[in-house]
């Protein structure tokens, strides 16, 4: 599946559940609570919880999580790019020419 494609399909999923709803300023509230969850989920990985209420997991389980927190993530930015039409493709590519610009002749 590309990009596009998966931009075009999270809107459709969203929308059919009316979760789409939300304004961008809360949906950008609910990207924040999933980027701290993946940043819990990777303080695990590498450091781990020391929390005697948490079950010990493997690697394997902790890198899981670890990707379902990236699609959290990943779903939130895709709403709120769509709820301003912009494409994913267009913010890759804005951004890489941003970047070898400023960093040209490094």
């Amino acid at each position: 599946m590309d990009i596009r494609e998966y931009q075009d399909w999270v809107s459709k999923f969203y929308k059919e559940r009316n979760w789409y709803a939300y304004n961008p300023f809360i949906r950008t509230n609910f990207l924040c609570e999933e980027v701290g969850e993946l940043a819990q989920a990777i303080r695990k990985m590498e450091i781990g919880r020391d929390r005697p209420d948490e079950p010990i997991s493997n690697q394997e389980e902790n890198l899981g999580h670890i990707r379902e927190e990236l699609g959290d993530v990943l779903d939130n930015l895709f709403i709120i790019a769509d709820t301003y039409q912009i494409s994913l493709e267009d913010i890759m590519t804005s951004h890489k020419e941003k970047l070898e610009e400023r960093f040209k002749g490094q």
